[in-house]
């Protein structure tokens, strides 16, 4: 595997990662940190849902591509 393809990959899961903290910010399920201006924002749900699957589509196509 080259470097390219295992630095691509890391930022996929990291944006799958981060994606999902942002969901759960968005909802209130993770509350932290308490003085986060994600918290409960619906907006945030939305962002979140859409770097989660960007990440997704990313492993997707690096995998397909391998």
């Amino acid at each position: 595997m080259s470097a390219l393809r295992r630095i691509l990959k890391v930022i996929a899961v990291l944006a799958i990662l981060m994606g999902v903290i942002w969901v759960a910010q968005g909802t209130g399920i993770f509350p932290y940190p308490a003085s986060s201006f994600m918290i409960n924002q619906s907006p945030w749900i939305f962002n979140g849902a859409l770097l989660a699957l960007a990440g997704l589509a990313g492993l997707y196509v690096l995998r397909r591509r391998g």
